[in-house]
């Protein structure tokens, strides 16, 4: 079995969200690590955030680690496939709509989802 420490889980491709924020205090960016529950962290720039909330997950892992709990893994196994259903009328309407700009619906709709 494969000696997993700080170094292994580090280099997994952890999903890392950075949102611009505003309150009282000012702008700040906030960082969070979506797979490591309560795992995040905070700067006054992206770059900032990002590397505080990598500073961060070593900790966590760390702590993990030392108490010999779990530590979660980011998922792997998307396919790029999902089933959907919608109305009727909804479908019927981004049919139409594909075909007006001539590409096919799972084109149209991959388009209008990646706005």
């Amino acid at each position: 079995m494969e000696n997993k420490d700080v170094n292994y889980y580090m280099e997994l491709p952890y999903s890392i969200v950075l949102r611009k924020m505003n309150d009282e205090s000012g702008q700040y960016y906030f960082a969070d690590v979506l797979e490591l529950d309560g795992c995040h962290s905070h700067g006054n720039t992206a770059e900032e955030a990002y590397q505080n909330v990598r500073e961060a997950m070593e900790g966590w892992i760390e702590t993990k680690l030392e108490h010999g709990d779990p530590i979660p893994e980011p998922r792997e196994d998307y396919s790029g496939k999902i089933n959907l259903r919608m109305p009727k009328s909804l479908h019927r309407k981004l049919a139409m709509l594909a075909e007006n700009e001539g590409v096919s619906l799972n084109q149209y709709m991959l388009y209008k989802l990646s706005q």
